[in-house]
């Protein structure tokens, strides 16, 4: 195919500042529609950023044989039926993370996508910054041994709350800050750590500060079977002017962290520090991360370049996530 022709559902936040510049961007991609359910928004965007088709019903929407590829930029509760309904027209499927709300609907969409033969890819941007590939890398070359210990978290600093956002109410999110920012960073950790198989959680959610549908904290402890432990936190009421996002990892010959990247290993007996020398700022490592992602998508379709994140990588998270929540509700740990 010359050009993928891409039609975004959700004209939203996400869709307007990480999605639809990069689509713009991309010289082998071609933005066709944009559809949301309020009128104004989808004309207004179509508008903006010169789309040429706007529409209100995703239905008359999948119908149309001008589209390769759908992105769905909606709530979570409606990525079942949307992907579903996007596969089995025939059009491959990126969908913001979450995967879904459950393991249950996640498998339904794996489904989908094997029966109609079409990709299936999950938006998880943060393992597509820079310096987590740089970091993938490291590791990966066995520059600090093998990795026994892990380390990530995400702790954004509270804000005033919306209680009627879709997103602090469970029968819209499916969960709270373990399934908007847990899940990102579970996601890269797994990603780093080679998708280790985990044996076992032990987790604990709060809803103390907040006091939300949802929780607004979580903490969660994984082992897995080769030996290795992560420790994953996330907050949505870090009481600090600053966001924390970072991941650890402690290895047999020495430690790696991210953001900032620094890797550092022992050679004959001394410390020696491999962290890049040039560093890219929050803002740009932010918006790189989407078009790296959009531009691997677009490569998976174009040139058969093997998929990460997959739909059923999500769908390994979405377990993960599902053994938290059961952790945290009966008290114990849960073996997997």
């Amino acid at each position: 195919m010359e050009k993928v022709r891409v039609a975004i559902i959700g004209a939203g936040w996400i869709a307007q500042v990480a999605h639809i510049p990069v689509w713009k961007k991309l010289e082998n991609v071609e933005l066709v529609a944009v559809c949301d359910t309020i009128k104004t928004r989808a004309k207004a965007v179509a508008e903006k950023y010169k789309i040429p088709q706007f529409l209100t019903s995703d239905d008359e929407l999948l119908k149309r044989d001008d589209i390769d590829a759908v992105d769905i930029c909606v709530p979570t509760n409606m990525h079942e039926r949307l992907t579903i309904a996007a596969l089995s027209a025939r059009k491959h499927v990126i969908v913001e993370k979450p995967m879904s709300r459950t393991v249950e609907e996640g498998e339904k969409m794996i489904r989908a996508s094997r029966q109609y033969k079409r990709h299936l890819m999950v938006a998880m941007n943060v393992r597509f910054r820079y310096d987590a590939a740089n970091l993938k890398s490291f590791i990966d070359g066995g520059e600090i041994g093998e990795v026994f210990y892990a380390k990530a978290g995400w702790l954004r600093r509270q804000k005033k709350w919306t209680e009627h956002a879709w997103l602090f109410q469970k029968k819209f999110s499916g969960g709270g800050v373990l399934m908007d920012l847990g899940v990102q960073m579970l996601d890269m950790a797994l990603w780093l750590l080679d998708n280790a198989k985990a044996k076992s959680v032990k987790a604990n959610i709060y809803s103390n500060v907040a006091r939300l549908d949802v929780e607004d904290t979580a903490v969660a402890l994984v082992h897995f079977e080769n030996g290795v432990t992560l420790n994953l936190e996330a907050s949505w009421t870090f009481l600090r002017e600053e966001d924390l996002f970072y991941t650890n990892l402690l290895g047999t010959r020495g430690d790696a962290q991210l953001n900032p990247l620094r890797v550092t290993k022992e050679m004959h007996g001394s410390l020696v520090h491999l962290t890049p020398s040039k560093s890219e700022t929050p803002t740009n490592l932010y918006k790189n991360s989407y078009e790296n992602e959009l531009r691997h998508f677009i490569n998976c379709l174009r040139d058969g370049t093997p998929m990460l994140s997959s739909g059923e990588e999500s769908l390994e998270r979405m377990r993960l996530i599902e053994a938290m929540y059961e952790s945290a509700n009966c008290g114990k740990e849960v073996a997997l």
